[in-house]
């Protein structure tokens, strides 16, 4: 789409000067007057604004900060004929930047065509990066439920900003981080950001499906393929055509699967099982592992080849316990969510809550967070979370205390869930994982989460 601009001058020549360098390439409108430019206002938004200072109705330079209120993100390039020296130019330009102007352009007998491209390009550029950040924002206000930041911590201003630079490429990327840290919030921002976005975003957990079906929900299956497969299946590398595939926990998915997956990746195609015919396959991929890589290919659960395939960009996510600047603003944000959806009235959390929320080590990271927050806004009574709303302690989790007090109540029937599994399969945590469901990985980490002693 070309960009709009807009061109405030009350010289009908110069107008028609400008618009002979701009026209065809971007879509143009004009303004004669101040006065014109202030109705101008209540429509439609440009993306870059060229006002003159000298109208004969009104100056420029002092509209300006009303024209930058009303259109926050449009880049407004500054036009005078009135200084005669260099020095005259330079506090001009001084004047308009501290008023908001992107730029300043001094009208001359020769009129420099090429500067004045050269600054709408640029205009143009700094309005896509603004309005990028400003979706951003949006996103993770709706994320969080709240207009506040929902994170201080360095570490989270250089995820986003991380996401904000690939969310444009094709590149593959790999999100690293604990069970529960929101590895699956941060491929949805990067999905949202990219020129992907109109198309869909397919996620799918690798720990969560049978070895033998796997292949086929992945890659889709011909009819007849192997016993139950009563029709065609499409894939989810086919129904991601033209979007984003979410492969999570990728290093539980089986090595004879990454192998195929490798292949998928370097010819994009993709053959379905039992299928003849390959298809072009055309979506980006981003993988997320609660695994360090490293470990998981010296363990031999994710092969090297994949990991620097689906690597090219890697993003981690640090654990709560790690950032507990972000504990607060993300309990305030989980709780307006939560109020509101229960109708309640909540203003926040007392002292004594604060404290014992930022003191706890969330080893279920966000997650844990967001279950204890929902938890205390449903049973708590007066119009502040206390402490002796919240189900946790100050006490680390596993620290001397075998109870499952420290944790939620679907935290707490989980942690008994596989206790009592492991007891059946004597310690046997493979087979407690194929009992229970799960990744033998994923196992490990609930084992560790919780404290268990086995």
């Amino acid at each position: 789409m070309k960009g709009k601009i807009l061109i405030v001058d009350d010289d009908a020549g110069y107008r028609e000067l400008l618009k002979g360098f701009l026209e065809g390439d971007y879509e143009l409108s004009e303004a004669e007057s101040g006065a014109t430019l202030k109705k101008a206002m209540e429509q439609g938004q440009p993306d870059i604004v060229l006002l003159d200072v000298e109208l004969k109705d009104a100056n420029g330079l002092e509209m300006l900060p009303s024209l930058k209120k009303r259109w926050p993100e449009t880049e407004v390039i500054v036009l005078t004929g009135m200084p005669r020296s260099d020095t005259e130019a330079v506090a001009w330009a001084v004047a308009a930047t501290k008023r908001g102007a992107f730029n300043f352009l001094r009208k001359t007998e020769q009129f420099d065509g090429g500067k004045l491209l050269t600054d709408v390009s640029n205009a143009l550029e700094a309005r896509r990066q603004t309005e990028e950040t400003s979706m951003l924002r949006r996103a993770l206000e709706t994320m969080s439920g709240s207009a506040s930041p929902i994170f201080h911590s360095a570490a989270m201003r250089e995820v986003v900003r991380t996401v904000e630079r690939i969310a444009p490429s094709d590149v593959a990327v790999l999100i690293t981080g604990e069970s529960g840290s929101g590895k699956e919030v941060i491929a949805d921002l990067i999905h949202t950001f990219s020129p992907r976005s109109k198309g869909r975003i397919i996620k799918i957990n690798c720990a969560a499906l049978p070895r033998e079906l796997i292949e086929s929900e992945l890659f889709g299956s011909v009819k007849g393929a192997y016993t139950g497969a009563h029709t065609d299946r499409e894939g989810l590398f086919r129904l991601a055509e033209g979007g984003t595939l979410l492969l999570d926990e990728i290093s539980e998915m089986p090595i004879d699967t990454q192998s195929k997956l490798l292949r998928v990746l370097q010819d994009q195609e993709v053959r379905p099982v039992g299928g003849k015919t390959a298809y072009k396959t055309n979506c980006r991929l981003v993988a997320a592992t609660n695994r360090d890589p490293r470990e998981a290919i010296n363990d031999g659960k994710l092969r090297e080849d994949l990991f620097y395939r689906i690597s090219a960009i890697s993003v981690h996510l640090p654990p709560l316990r790690e950032r507990r600047e972000d504990i607060m603003p993300l309990a305030n944000a989980f709780l307006k969510r939560f109020a509101a959806q229960a109708n309640r009235v909540i203003k926040g959390f007392t002292a004594s809550a604060i404290e014992r929320l930022t003191a706890f080590d969330w080893p279920g990271n966000v997650r844990q967070l967001q279950n204890e927050v929902q938890r205390a806004v449903l049973l708590s009574e007066g119009n502040e979370v206390d402490a002796a709303d919240l189900s946790i302690s100050t006490a680390r989790p596993g620290a001397g205390d075998s109870s499952d007090t420290n944790f939620t109540l679907l935290e707490g029937v989980e942690r008994n869930a596989i206790i009592q599994m492991l007891k059946e399969t004597n310690g046997n945590k493979l087979e407690t994982a194929k009992r229970l469901g799960i990744g033998r990985q994923t196992l490990y980490n609930k084992i560790k989460a919780y404290g268990i002693d086995v």
